[in-house]
């Protein structure tokens, strides 16, 4: 039998951006990794003004663990930025309104966004954790993203998982 854990922190003071969200719901599997499940929104039901958004935004798993995205309102996708994954990591391309499950298994950071939406700034981080969790750190932040809000989006995301320790090996 599976076991639900609900674990939300989000981040205040960011009034017209996304929040970030650490931690969403996750079901542990028997014998296997951890599923955590991304909403993709059009509005951020929590925060009306906050458009375009996955939460959460910032997921901190481990190696062996699935990312479920589940298209809560229609129009959204999940694809990986090339740049923003890890060497030996492989991309990954949802269909727009589909559910879609990706397990990770090599340590890093990992950015993805919207394909319709990226410009908007509907995009999001994954940090893998374990050995190797920063040798693609810097090749990730300095990408150029389209648009304004996504590279915005993107800093405010290293900073809290800098914030919140999640890129040490520790």
């Amino acid at each position: 039998m599976s076991t639900i854990i609900k674990r939300r922190t989000v981040l205040a003071g960011m009034a017209g951006t996304a929040a970030l969200t650490t931690f969403g719901p996750s079901f542990a599997q028997d014998g296997e990794g951890t599923v955590h499940e991304v909403g993709m929104y059009t509005r951020d039901p929590e925060n009306p003004r906050n458009l375009q958004v996955y939460i959460p935004a910032l997921l901190a798993i481990q190696p062996g663990d699935t990312v479920r995205w589940l298209p809560e309102n229609p129009g959204h996708n999940t694809e990986s930025i090339p740049e923003m994954i890890p060497e030996g990591a492989e991309n990954w391309k949802g269909d727009i309104n589909r559910e879609f499950e990706k397990t990770f298994t090599i340590p890093g950071v990992y950015g993805y966004k919207c394909t319709p939406h990226y410009a908007a700034g509907m995009v999001g981080l994954i940090i893998v954790q374990g050995e190797g969790v920063t040798d693609n750190l810097e090749a990730a932040r300095s990408v150029e993203h389209r648009g304004r809000l996504a590279p915005r989006r993107f800093e405010e995301m290293f900073a809290r998982a800098e914030e919140e320790g999640l890129l040490t090996t520790g």
